[in-house]
C-alpha cells in the first residue's frame, strides 16, 4: 500500500508542476505537444521512479530537462549530476536545455531536440 501512496503523491506533484510551469516550460510545451517535434510524442512533468522530469519522449527514451538559474548553484549542480547519472543507469537519454536558450531562439532548441530524437529512434 505504501508503494501506491508514494506513486500517488508523485502523480499529484507532477500535476501541480504542470499547473505551475515556468514561462520557458510553457514555451517548450507549446513547441513539443501534439507531436510537433518531428512527429515524436512528448509528455511533460513525467514521473520516472522517484523523479519528475520536465519532458519525456517514450519512443526515444529521451528526457529533456530545462535548467534555470537555480541549477547554477553548487548544491543544485551536484544534485542534477546525480539525477542525470541515475537516469543514464536506467537507460534513459538526456538532453539539457538552458532557459536562456529557450528565451533566445526556441526554434533552434526545438530543432536540436528533433535531431536528438532522430538519432535515438529505434530502427524499424
Amino acid at each position: 500500500m505504501s508503494g501506491y501512496s508514494f506513486r500517488r503523491r508523485m502523480t499529484i506533484a507532477a500535476r501541480d508542476l504542470r499547473q505551475h510551469q515556468t514561462r520557458q516550460e510553457e514555451v517548450m510545451w507549446e513547441l513539443l505537444r501534439n507531436k510537433k517535434c518531428g512527429g515524436f510524442k512528448f509528455r511533460r512533468q513525467y514521473v520516472i521512479d522517484r523523479m519528475i522530469v520536465d519532458f519525456y519522449c517514450h519512443e526515444c527514451r529521451l528526457v529533456v530537462e530545462l535548467y534555470g538559474e537555480v541549477h547554477a548553484e553548487q548544491s543544485s549542480q551536484e544534485r542534477d549530476e546525480a539525477r542525470i547519472d541515475e537516469l543514464h543507469k536506467r537507460n534513459y537519454n538526456t538532453l539539457i536545455i538552458y532557459n536562456h536558450e529557450v528565451d533566445t531562439d526556441s526554434n533552434v532548441v526545438l530543432e536540436r531536440i528533433r535531431k536528438r530524437c532522430l538519432e535515438l529512434q529505434p530502427v524499424p
